[in-house]
């Protein structure tokens, strides 16, 4: 097989804005963060939640300085659609309301630190969460008088988010959102296997009663 003179492949050193995600489970997990709150807010177009994704917030307006690719964040009051990156000064000034930073030991120091400040001093983001997906440190903060303070747990060990209206905690060695009662917010596919199990309870039940579900 030949392949065309004409073709030009691009080089191998190609730059990019975002910080590269540590290990495949950095990545499942912030992949699992984005799709559990867009199942959970399927019915709302006013909120963009995105990873990995490069904030540009420089106030003279230049790509070229002043941007920070959080491992995840969520944008409230804001159009539910498609973007290559969050350009504040092209989205009416708008920072994050939240944003949860997926630790390692590379990494850890600046999350804890740097972008600390810079997430309370500079973009006012009201709740910053962070969580080791290794050895399962987790930890939150909410803006409180222009300083974070941290969010305390409740009994169950969950921890309050105000801008999501739910918590947000360790559930089988992943950072899950629960419900205002506790209660854990399925994957799409979790969702599915649960309606299942239902039909097929409902399904048993008629069956005992001598009703054919499939008459219904």
């Amino acid at each position: 097989m030949s392949v065309a003179k004409d073709v030009i492949f691009p080089s191998g050193n190609i730059e990019s804005n975002e910080p590269p995600l540590e290990t495949y489970l950095h990545l499942q997990q912030m992949l699992l963060l984005i799709k559990c709150l867009d199942w959970w807010w399927r019915d709302h177009n006013n909120f963009f939640a995105a990873g990995n994704l490069s904030i540009y917030y420089s106030p003279r307006q230049r790509k070229s300085e002043d941007f920070r690719g959080p491992d995840f964040f969520v944008v409230l009051d804001t159009e539910r659609k498609p973007r290559d990156s969050w350009v504040v000064w092209q989205e009416d000034g708008k920072y994050p309301n939240l944003i949860i930073e997926l630790l390692s030991d590379s990494t850890a120091a600046v999350d804890k630190g740097l972008k600390k400040q810079i997430y309370q001093d500079i973009f006012r983001t009201p709740e910053y969460f962070w969580f080791d997906p290794k050895n399962l440190e987790f930890a939150g903060f909410i803006l409180v008088g222009g300083t974070y303070q941290p969010i305390e747990p409740n009994p169950q060990g969950l921890l309050w988010s105000q801008q999501l209206s739910l918590y947000l905690g360790v559930y089988e060695s992943k950072l899950r959102y629960f419900t205002t009662q506790g209660q854990l917010i399925p994957t799409p596919e979790e969702a599915v296997e649960q309606e299942k199990q239902r039909a097929d309870r409902l399904a048993a039940k008629l069956r005992e009663l001598n009703i054919n579900p499939e008459n219904l």
